[in-house]
């Protein structure tokens, strides 16, 4: 089983064991595959799992007959889940475990009125916008998928008078009264050789489908075997050598009910061609009964050489109205048919005869099948009018690739279907898949696409045959499609520029756009002009070395409706129990800026959107705006550090308090820019080359998609993005930090204006002590502000903001430690060398290890 399987599987019976929370879907996979063993299930070991099911049911009768229904039916892996029930049901403690999920289920579905998942708003509340938004989106989704289930086309039909006359379908007619007369004379009073000539006449009839005088055939209800009347007054020796050779006739009604009812057009094309190669056989046979017929006109003819020439169809016949029965039994179509006729070849490995025979008809009907095959893998085109190839199509837009954040075009527009799967195709699905995907997109970009080494394929008990043409156009698919995107496309050009921006890859550009739109992004977000910032984006793309960027143009200015860090805590507050909570959690922004709001956003076209799609560049953005809000903490800081220029110019003597602001600052620059550094040269440029270097090795677009994948996923994680606990100390360390500099700013401001009024103040004669004292000749810019601060209050709010930093400071390397440590990411063990680069806080950090030790002992 791939690995692709496994997450599907493990999802799968989470969502219907509406299981939530734990660790997760990945925790199972990684126990799952590491105690994967290569056990594979034998004829026997089914059987006493059987057995032992049974014995552990209430009601083994109704085990044993749905088992063999399943049987006749060929359903696919019963076996290994039989035996996997057997093995549950010697575990007590996974029984009680999955009767109690069974009966909190039932409890909770009984508590829901409805019988959907889509809840609506209450009549008495008004609608939000964002719930309006969630609401057409299900209703939508559910349109899809009813649209998908329903048929583009209907089947065409028969005409009624094909049913209105049951002598054209050429079974026995059975009704109230047969076709013949009754004899005159009692075929038991007649001699031995007279009655011999009379069942030999009934006997030709009745192999061709036609009641004789003294056999008949029973009317056949559902899908039982045809069973006959035979004359009791016959010689017993006549009568059962009738009964030995009657079941020929059974299986010919058997095949020419199977043959009359598949051929209707909704069974499919699969069908329709095993149903052509029954009657090819069946007209031989129809031939043998002919000459049968002449030999007995010419008195050459006795029940002993009757029964010697029906023995060689005998078993073709049999053979036959087994695999009808199967397939009917089964209601198999398409690929399943398939299975159940590659299955009955192998089956037969010791009888040569039987295998020939089934290998004729897998052969015959495999050929439809095969055309919407090679269709598929060397054109990218699927025909299937009748819903059997194992590929479905669904109708989706591609355009909604980069609008919708769950729209999965990739994944869903192709699905394969299991049970179409034809078993001797199984291992190479996934193949067959991704090359008429890859095909298809190439075609779409309007360029015709066929496979030069395209060559027909047919059936044979030899894989490899069939398995070399699909490897042979799997890899030019493979090649075509990535050709088309790197070279004629640009893809890696086209990250790269996405990377100038997003990653903040060009310095100069993004300075000069900050210059230019400071000032705009500090207004509220609705006092902003977006045309005025589209503007100032464009001059600053022509000022910067980016304007040899050949794809600027599609980089556009978007407004976000929460801040960074409420972004990132709903992203990953999805699939949890705070998902609710946080969703409907007001709104604590005051009032929102520009510069909270700010992110780019990137124009991307088809085929390009498969890969920089609407889920990658939310990705792009929450990096953009992680790395944008630590630059805007990083000038704040230093424009502080300008204002406080003014301030070294004078004697601080008697100014202790201003030398512990500017340490505090400075150990706030220094933690930002650390961090910026981390970002920026310890984790994207590195993992950038890796996915630059991976993207040069990739040889599908699967490879590209994951490697791109994985970059994105790799940065989010290293950067602390996807930690909620540290991404909730970091907020707070840079609430702080921009708190620090408001203070700053406005002390400053207020400094500035005070030493005005009093210089004005003192011109007018003030009487004020204080006053005169603080603007005498030769006072300082120091000695102005003690006179001004001489409450304390100053120095009290600066060492509050420095007890609050170094402690959630101290809190941030604690927990790095334990993450690099619990969970092996040595990334992060980075930040701590270079924010305790001289060990200032490693004896407090011990301390705290110590305590948290002693606490998990107790």
């Amino acid at each position: 089983m791939s690995e692709f399987r496994i997450h599907h599987d493990v999802n799968e019976l989470l969502s219907l064991l509406h299981v939530r929370g734990g660790e997760g879907a990945e925790g199972y996979i990684d126990l799952l595959q590491k105690h994967r063993t290569p056990y594979v299930t034998t004829t026997v070991s089914s059987h006493s799992a059987k057995v032992k099911i049974a014995e552990f049911s209430e009601t083994p009768d109704d085990f044993l007959r749905k088992y063999d229904e399943l049987k006749s039916k060929n359903v696919r892996n019963l076996d290994p889940l039989v035996y996997l029930l057997s093995k549950l049901s010697e575990d007590k403690e996974m029984l009680q475990c999955l009767q109690q999920n069974a009966k909190e289920r039932s409890e909770s579905s009984a508590n829901t009125t409805s019988t959907t998942s889509y809840t609506l708003p209450s009549t008495t509340t008004k609608m939000s916008m964002q719930e309006l938004d969630e609401l057409r989106k299900k209703l939508g989704n559910v349109t899809a998928i009813s649209n998908a289930r329903t048929p583009t086309q209907l089947n065409p039909v028969f005409p009624n008078w094909v049913y209105d006359r049951p002598a054209l379908i050429g079974d026995f007619i059975t009704g109230p009264s047969g076709p013949g007369a009754e004899p005159v004379v009692p075929v038991g009073t007649m001699p031995l050789s007279s009655q011999e000539q009379a069942l030999l006449e009934d006997l030709l009839f009745v192999l061709i489908g036609v009641d004789g005088r003294d056999i008949t055939a029973q009317p056949v209800l559902g899908r039982q075997n045809r069973s006959f009347i035979v004359n009791p007054t016959l010689d017993m020796s006549i009568k059962e050598l009738v009964n030995r050779i009657l079941p020929v006739a059974s299986y010919f009604s058997t095949i020419t009910r199977f043959v009359e009812e598949k051929s209707s057009f909704e069974y499919g094309q699969v069908n329709h061609a095993l149903t052509a190669a029954m009657r090819t056989l069946m007209k031989e046979y129809m031939i043998l009964v002919t000459q049968l017929e002449h030999l007995h006109r010419q008195g050459l003819l006795s029940l002993q050489k009757l029964w010697f020439y029906i023995q060689p169809p005998m078993r073709t016949m049999e053979i036959l109205a087994s695999i009808a029965s199967s397939v009917d039994k089964g209601d198999c179509m398409g690929g399943s048919t398939l299975s159940l006729l590659h299955d009955r070849t192998f089956n037969f490995t010791g009888d040569s005869q039987a295998q020939e025979l089934c290998l004729y008809l897998t052969k015959a009907a495999s050929v439809p099948y095969f055309e919407i095959l090679e269709k598929w893998i060397y054109r990218g085109i699927i025909n299937d009018p009748y819903s059997e190839f194992m590929v479905e199509e669904h109708e989706l837009q591609k355009e909604k690739i980069q609008e919708d954040y769950n729209d999965k075009y990739w994944d869903q527009r192709y699905t394969i279907i299991q049970h179409r799967i034809p078993s001797f195709l199984q291992k190479m699905a996934d193949k067959i898949l991704s090359t008429g995907k890859y095909l298809n997109v190439v075609r779409e970009c309007g360029r015709d696409v066929t496979c030069p080494e395209a060559k027909e394929v047919l059936y044979t008990l030899k894989e490899r045959v069939y398995v070399e043409q699909i490897e042979k156009a799997y890899n030019y698919a493979s090649k075509v499609l990535l050709n088309f995107l790197m070279e004629e496309k640009e893809l890696v050009s086209r990250l790269r520029s996405i990377k100038h921006y997003f990653l903040m890859d060009k310095g100069d550009f993004f300075v000069h756009f900050m210059d230019l739109t400071e000032e705009e992004l500090k207004r509220p977000v609705d006092d902003i002009v977006p045309s005025r910032l589209e503007a100032l984006l464009e001059l600053a793309l022509r000022m910067s070395t980016a304007n040899t960027d050949p794809f600027k143009d599609d980089l556009k200015i978007e407004l976000m409706p929460h801040n960074v860090i409420t972004q990132l805590l709903r992203v990953l507050a999805i699939e949890t129990k705070q998902e609710k909570a946080v969703i409907n959690a007001e709104p604590t922004e005051a009032a929102h800026t520009g510069l909270e709001a700010f992110s780019f956003d990137y124009i991307v076209k088809w085929p390009l959107s498969l890969i920089i799609n609407r889920k990658a560049l939310t990705r792009y953005q929450m990096l953009f705006r992680h790395i944008f809000h630590c630059k805007h903490v990083e000038r704040l800081l230093c424009n502080v550090w300008i204002t406080n220029k003014d301030a070294k110019q004078h004697s601080l003597h008697s100014t202790k308090w201003f030398a512990a602001a500017f340490a505090l600052r400075q150990r706030m620059l220094n933690f930002v820019q650390n961090i910026q550094y981390y970002m920026m040269f310890e984790v994207m440029e590195p993992t950038w080359h890796i996915m630059e270097n991976n993207l040069k090795s990739a040889s599908n677009i699967d490879d590209v998609l994951c490697h791109h994948t994985s970059f994105l996923d790799n940065c989010l994680k290293d950067c602390m993005l996807t930690n909620q606990e540290l991404l909730k100390i970091f907020s707070r360390l840079m609430s702080d930090c921009i708190a620090f500099t408001n203070h700053m700013q406005s002390f400053s401001q207020s400094m500035s204006l005070d030493r005005l009024s009093l210089e004005h103040a003192a011109t007018d004669g003030s009487r004020d002590p204080l006053l005169r004292a603080a603007t005498k000749v030769g006072a300082s810019a120091a000695e102005l502000a003690d006179a001004l601060k001489s409450g304390g209050g100053f120095e009290a709010a600066i060492g509050r903001f420095d007890s609050n930093f170094s402690s959630m400071l101290l809190d941030l390397l604690d927990k790095l430690s334990i993450y690099s440590t619990n969970d092996c990411e040595h990334s992060m063990i980075n930040i701590i060398y270079r924010l305790d680069f001289n060990g200032f806080y490693t004896e407090r950090l011990s301390r705290m290890a110590i305590e948290r030790s002693q606490k998990a002992a107790a």
